[in-house]
C-alpha cells in the first residue's frame, strides 16, 4: 500500500439517523414507521431503552413472502444476536467486522443504549473522502518533488506526467498524457523496460546538449500483475550545485556523531560542585554566556575548563555547534587548513573536494580553542585578523567567508609570561581575554571532592552497568586530602581504577594505589596530632579492638562479646555506627 489511513474513530463517522421501536410494539405499524422514516433497519429497545434486537428489510420481505401474521409485537420477529461496536473504536474495525460477519450495519452501544449506527454507506463514504483527499495529496506530492516523474501503462501509454517532467524535457502536460511515448521520445528506455519488465537503476542520460540527468525505471506490479513502468529523473547539474553543501552537512555529521558518543547533554548542572569559589565561577560564566564576547578560560589541566566552555555554549541558546580545538594536537603545519579549511586541489594528498575548516563548522555556534599557548605565532597573526574581521579564507581560496563564531579559549600556561618571552601575541591576548574566568584547582575547594566522587561512581557504575559499591569511610577521608595535581581529571581515573579493582562491590582503603597513601594528609593513629583528638583516639581505639576480637572468635559475635567485656547490643550497636565488616 501507498499509504496508511489516518485513524478515524467510530464516533466521528456513526449515524445518528436511526429508528428505535418498543418490543411490544405491532409489526406491522413499526413497518410503517421504517419506510416513512426511508430506513432499511429498526433497532428494537426494552421498556428500559437497551437495544435487545434489529430488524432489517431483508427480514420483512421474508415475513411477507411466508405470509407470517404481522399484527404480532416485534419481539417475536427481531434477530437478538446483535454484533455491536464501541464509539472508540477505529472505523477500520467496523469494516472488518462487517466483512467478515457478512452484514450491513453495526449498532454503536453504550451503556446497552443504541447511540448510532454504522452502516455499508458511512464505511463507503469515509472511504470515498479519504481516497479523494489522498488523490489530491498525492497530486500535490509528484506535481512538487524536485524529480521527474512519468508512468507509463502496459500498452505505453502515459497516465502521468509532473512539471519537473514539463521543465526537464519542454513537454507540456497536455500534450503528452494520453499518447504513447515513443511518440515523443522513440529511443526511450521506458520501452526498453516495458518490453523485457527489467529494471534499470541510476543510468546516466542527456536530454538535451546542456544537461545530464540520472534515471531509474522500474516495472509497476501490483498483486503480482503488471500494469506498467515508472521513471524518476534526477537532474544532476542541480545536484552538482548542491555538493558544496552536502560536503559541509556530511562534515557535520560525522562530527556530530563524535560528540554525541562523547556527551548526551551538557549544561551548568553537569559542574559538580558547592564550594564559593566554584560557584563564584559558574556565576561568572552564566552571565557572559549571553554576550558574544570572547572569554579565556584559565586554570590547571584537569580543571575543567573545556566543561565550562560546553556550558557557557549550551546556556547561551546559540543554535550553532560547540567545536572543541586542541591547538597542541594539531601539527602546526596542518592548523591553518584544520581551522579554516581548504579548497580542492590546495596542497598534495588534500580532498579533491575541498574541506570545510573548524570556524564554519562552528558558525552561528562556538570554537573552543584549548591550550591556546601552544599556538604557534605565524597561526596567532591569522587568528587575530578572524577576530577583527569575522571572516576566514580557505587555504587556496580566493573569496573571504563571513562567520559569526563565538570564540572561547583556555590554557594552563601563564600567556603573560609568553608574552614577555615572545612567545604570545599581546594584541591577541586582549582579543582572546575580554573576559578571564580562572577555575580553581581540586585542593582549594576540597568540599566538592566527595561529590566528585559519588558523582564519578555513580556514572561509571551506570554506564558499565555495574552496581554501585559500598566505601570505607576513610577512603573518602584519604582522597578528601589528597593534593590532586591532576585535579578532577586525575580524581575520575582514581575512581575508575578503585571501582575496577574493588571485590564484592565494596572499596576499602586497601586498594587506593601506594603514590596516594604515601602523599595523604590523613592522620595515621601513629601521629601525635590525631592522638590529641580525644574523640577520634577513642573511635579508632575502638574500631581496631572489635576488629581484633572478631578475627579472635572467628567472627563469632557473642565470643567477642565477652573478650570484650561488652553487652553482645552493645557490640552490634558499635559494629552498625563504625560500619565495620565482618568476614564470614
Amino acid at each position: 500500500m501507498f499509504y496508511n489511513f489516518e485513524k478515524m474513530l467510530v464516533k466521528d463517522v456513526m449515524s445518528k439517523d436511526f429508528l428505535l421501536i418498543d418490543e411490544n410494539e405491532k409489526l406491522n405499524s413499526s413497518i410503517e414507521k421504517m419506510l416513512a422514516n426511508n430506513l432499511v433497519e429498526m433497532f428494537i429497545i426494552n421498556e428500559n431503552k437497551d437495544l435487545i434486537g434489529l430488524i432489517t428489510l431483508k427480514d420483512i420481505s421474508n415475513i411477507k413472502k411466508n405470509n407470517l401474521n404481522e399484527n404480532l409485537p416485534v419481539k417475536e420477529y427481531m434477530n437478538s444476536k446483535l454484533i455491536t461496536i464501541d464509539k472508540e473504536e477505529d472505523i477500520s474495525k467496523c469494516r472488518d467486522i462487517m466483512l467478515s460477519n457478512k452484514i450491513g450495519r453495526l449498532p454503536v452501544i453504550e451503556n446497552n443504549k443504541l447511540i448510532g449506527v454504522i452502516r455499508i454507506k458511512e464505511i463507503r463514504d469515509y472511504y470515498y473522502m479519504r481516497v479523494e483527499e489522498l488523490s489530491v495529496q498525492l497530486d500535490n506530492i509528484i506535481s512538487n518533488i524536485n524529480e521527474a516523474v512519468c508512468v507509463i501503462n502496459k500498452e505505453g501509454i502515459v497516465v502521468l506526467w509532473n512539471k519537473k517532467s514539463e521543465e526537464l524535457y519542454g513537454v507540456k502536460f497536455h500534450e503528452i498524457i494520453g499518447k504513447k511515448i515513443t511518440d515523443f521520445f522513440p529511443n526511450a528506455m521506458m520501452w526498453k523496460v516495458l518490453k523485457d519488465k527489467k529494471p534499470i537503476y541510476n543510468a546516466l542520460h542527456k536530454p538535451k546538449e546542456d544537461s545530464f540527468v540520472i534515471l531509474s525505471i522500474f516495472p509497476i506490479y501490483i498483486k503480482g500483475e503488471f500494469l506498467g513502468v515508472v521513471s524518476t529523473d534526477r537532474d544532476i547539474t542541480e545536484v552538482m550545485g548542491l555538493s558544496e553543501k552536502l560536503e559541509k552537512v556530511t562534515n557535520t555529521l560525522n562530527y556530530l556523531k563524535k560528540e554525541v558518543d562523547k556527551y548526551s547533554s551538557n549544561s551548568f548542572s553537569h559542574i559538580i560542585g558547592k564550594s564559593d569559589k566554584i560557584l563564584e565561577k559558574v556565576e561568572i560564566a552564566k552571565q557572559v554566556s549571553k554576550s558574544d564576547i570572547s572569554i579565556l578560560i584559565t586554570g590547571e589541566s584537569g580543571t575543567g575548563k573545556e566543561v565550562f566552555a560546553r556550558a557557557i555554549h549550551e546556556y547561551s541558546g546559540k543554535k550553532g555547534l560547540f567545536v572543541p580545538v586542541n591547538c597542541s594536537a594539531i601539527p602546526s603545519e596542518l592548523l591553518e587548513s584544520e581551522l579554516f579549511g581548504y579548497e580542492g586541489g590546495a596542497f598534495s594528498g588534500a580532498n579533491k573536494k575541498g574541506k570545510i575548516g573548524l570556524f564554519e563548522l562552528a558558525n552561528n555556534g562556538t570554537i573552543f580553542l584549548d591550550e591556546i599557548g601552544e599556538m604557534p605565532l605565524f597561526m596567532q597573526a591569522k587568528l587575530l585578523r578572524v577576530l577583527q574581521e569575522k571572516e576566514i579564507r580557505r587555504v587556496g581560496g580566493t573569496k573571504n567567508i563571513k562567520i559569526n563564531t563565538r570564540v572561547i579559549s583556555a590554557t594552563n600556561k601563564d600567556l603573560k609570561k609568553l608574552i614577555k618571552e615572545g612567545k604570545f601575541r599581546e594584541d591577541l591576548y586582549y582579543r582572546l581575554n575580554v573576559v578571564e574566568i580562572n577555575i580553581p584547582p581540586l585542593r582549594e575547594r576540597k568540599e566538592d571532592i566527595v561529590l566528585l566522587i559519588d558523582y564519578f561512581i555513580e556514572s561509571i557504575c551506570k554506564r558499565n552497568s555495574l552496581k554501585l559499591p559500598e566505601i570505607e569511610k576513610d577512603v573518602y577521608d584519604i582522597l578528601t586530602n589528597y593534593e590532586w595535581k591532576g585535579n578532577v581529571r586525575e580524581l575520575k581515573n582514581i575512581i575508575e581504577y578503585l571501582i575496577i579493582f574493588s571485590k564484592n562491590s565494596y572499596i576499602s582503603k586497601d586498594i587506593i594505589p601506594n603514590h596516594i597513601l604515601l602523599k595523604n594528609k590523613h592522620c595515621d593513629q601513629s601521629q601525635e596530632e590525631c592522638i590529641l583528638d580525644l574523640n577520634e583516639a577513642i573511635k579508632r581505639l575502638e574500631v581496631d579492638l572489635i576488629k581484633k576480637a572478631l578475627k579472635v572468635s572467628k567472627s563469632n559475635k557473642a565470643e567477642a562479646a565477652k573478650l570484650l567485656n561488652i553487652p553482645r547490643s552493645t557490640l552490634y550497636y558499635k559494629i552498625s555506627s563504625y560500619n565495620i565488616k565482618i568476614d564470614k
